[in-house]
């Protein structure tokens, strides 16, 4: 009763907000990557299903599909418009792409994203894509030798969220791995008893669950739900990719089945990018490169470790959902968009952190929201507009977060509570 009078009590308040009367001074784009084709090739994919997995217009593992590229540039399109009706933008590609850094990981999929998404967003422009074809430090900062991670601490911080006891997933999680299991061996689900592992596949979903040492890619090893997360991985993309229905799963999922079974995908990421430890070690350096380019564009003085000069109204970082996740769990992030389980960094979807000057006192505030197409949005490949924006969700940033709408925070203070919440022994002062 206490929750609902609590809910009850706080919607006239948020409702009744005075208008915005702040300036959008800057703005940090962080992306992932667009839809694209599986993580594994079909000769692998297909040892874990009765049927062969469809394929997709391109060939090859983790490549942006045609549809995506479309997607992507419909996202960046929408940031035009929002940009420009903002103010941060003029509308004159010319004049905008002196004032936006570009900045992504440097493998072939994210930097084709980074492209897709520079079309929309300045259609007319040749802009730069700033990467490396090394490890990037921003977003691989142990590779790259500026963060050092301790495998033994990676194992004991995940097997500590998990009570010493990885294989109680597979209770935890027993009707999203019944319903794995039915779509990948093409019966109904409920089936009783299930039908036995079809001759020279691999039942996935009864591989045991164990954390070990990983890599720096994946920093720990979590035996079964490694292929679950790989078998998986492939739906979301068919459904967003616009495949036939009878392509997505086989005919047998559907955007809602799609979000349950894919919570089994999101316990993977969660375990391997949002344990504390492991979140800290490998996001550290990418939350101090913002913090320092807020700084920097709010007070015009030019600060080590800021991304570019304080002339960059637009900051569009791109990379992948486990650096989103990372990242998120590092500053304590949540959202929720509809069609989505919690916190999933979905395809082309983005941290945004406006950077905004109120016209009254002339504070700065940060104000945080996630955007993502919905996975019909993609599917459709729907043109995004002002008035048919993509889902659009308030980030509320513990630590420094107001008690207004949009859940802004006083830049000084969310400089402060990162700077608390970082390892200072994970960043580099590099530009």
């Amino acid at each position: 009763m206490k929750i609902i009078l609590i809910a009850a009590c706080c919607v006239p308040f948020l409702a009744g907000q005075p208008a915005d009367n702040t300036q959008l001074k800057q703005v940090i784009i962080f992306g992932r990557h667009a839809v694209r084709t599986p993580n594994a090739g079909n000769t692998v994919l297909n040892n874990f299903s009765a049927l062969p997995y469809p394929n997709f217009a391109v060939p090859g593992i983790a490549v942006i599909t045609p549809n995506g590229q479309i997607n992507e540039t419909n996202l960046g399109a929408y940031f035009r418009l929002w940009l420009t009706q903002e103010k941060l933008l003029t509308g004159n590609d010319a004049t905008d792409n002196a004032s936006v850094y570009f900045r992504a990981d440097g493998v072939p999929l994210i930097l084709d994203t980074a492209q897709a998404f520079a079309a929309g967003l300045l259609p007319s422009a040749a802009v730069t894509i700033h990467s490396t074809t090394s490890s990037d430090p921003l977003f691989h900062p142990v590779d790259a030798g500026v963060a050092a991670l301790d495998e033994q601490m990676a194992v004991a911080a995940v097997n500590g969220r998990l009570g010493g006891n990885p294989q109680a997933l597979a209770t935890a999680y027993a009707p999203e791995l019944a319903l794995a299991r039915s779509v990948l061996f093409n019966y109904p689900i409920g089936t009783t008893p299930a039908p036995a592992t079809p001759a020279g596949k691999v039942d996935i979903t009864a591989a045991p669950i164990t954390v070990t040492a990983g890599s720096s890619a994946l920093p720990v090893n979590l035996g079964g739900l490694q292929n679950i997360a790989i078998a998986l991985d492939p739906f979301i993309m068919e459904y967003t990719d616009g495949m036939a229905d009878s392509d997505v799963g086989w005919g047998r999922l559907n955007a809602g089945s799609i979000s349950q079974v894919y919570r089994l995908y999101d316990r993977v990421l969660d375990l391997e990018f949002r344990t504390p430890y492991l979140a800290r070690v490998q996001n550290s350096n990418l939350a101090s490169h913002i913090v320092q380019s807020m700084v920097q564009a709010a007070t015009g003085n030019t600060m080590t470790g800021a991304l570019g000069t304080s002339s960059y109204k637009a900051i569009v970082l791109t990379a992948s959902n486990f650096n989103i996740s990372g990242f998120a769990s590092l500053l304590g992030l949540d959202w929720l968009v509809p069609g989505y389980q919690p916190d999933v960094a979905a395809p082309g979807g983005a941290l945004v952190f406006e950077l905004r000057q109120s016209q009254t006192t002339g504070e700065y505030l940060v104000r945080t929201v996630y955007i993502t197409q919905t996975m019909d949005q993609l599917r459709n490949r729907t043109p995004l507009t002002l008035t048919a924006p993509p889902a659009i969700a308030p980030v509320f940033v513990p630590g420094c977060s107001t008690l207004n709408a949009t859940f802004d925070c006083p830049l000084d203070s969310f400089v402060q509570m990162v700077r608390r919440t970082i390892d200072p022994r994970s960043i580099d002062l590099s530009n």
